[in-house]
């Protein structure tokens, strides 16, 4: 490929690995729309039929680094486009360039096409509102103990639950604070929910 043939290629094309067996799911955006492989199954669906994409950050436990687009077609198909693809048994790999890249273009060729798609970030407000809400119990619910240690003078119990406290505020913050629902414009992608 030529220069300019290739960088464009870099930029419209995406593939990952959902899993150890099959194939990789691929994706390109061409002048007709959102071209898509799946398995066995594959489909063009015009830039103007996607009615929905929605940005979350996804952690999982083999990778905490992990990013997820789901794009919606009017007809209420879905499609995931993930951050990371296995690459064996024990390792997925992060595709931070190629899914940021990918994104913004995807974004950016459904608004030269004039697309309404809705256009949404983090959790749904119900699910987020769930895990709100858990936080508060389990807030309130360490706060009890960090007190009763303290109070019956059990000082290495009080550091266990601070310690704990912290690790899991570490953990569980950055998920909290990227999954914030939230609406987007196209010019205006969030950078905190792309790699």
């Amino acid at each position: 490929m030529q220069g300019s043939e290739a960088e464009t290629a870099l930029v419209t094309s995406y593939a990952y690995k959902a899993s150890l067996i099959g194939s990789a799911h691929r994706f390109e955006l061409t002048e007709q729309g959102l071209s898509w492989h799946i398995g066995g199954r594959s489909g063009l669906w015009p830039y103007d039929e996607i009615s929905a994409i929605r940005l979350s950050f996804r952690p999982v436990s083999m990778q905490q680094h992990r990013f997820r687009a789901d794009v919606t077609h009017a007809s209420g198909r879905r499609i995931a486009i993930l951050s990371t693809s296995w690459q064996t048994a024990a390792l997925m790999a992060p595709q931070d360039n190629g899914f940021r890249a990918f994104i913004v273009a995807l974004h950016g060729r459904m608004a030269k096409a004039g697309s309404r798609a809705t256009l949404t970030a983090g959790l749904g407000r119900t699910a987020y509102a769930a895990v709100l809400a858990s936080l508060a119990v389990l807030t309130v619910a360490m706060a009890g103990l960090l007190i009763r240690a303290l109070v019956i003078g059990e000082f290495a119990g009080a550091l266990f639950i601070i310690g704990f406290a912290a690790l899991f505020a570490c953990q569980v913050g950055g998920f909290v604070r990227r999954n914030q629902p939230q609406s987007y414009s196209f010019d205006q992608v969030p950078k905190a929910l792309l790699p």
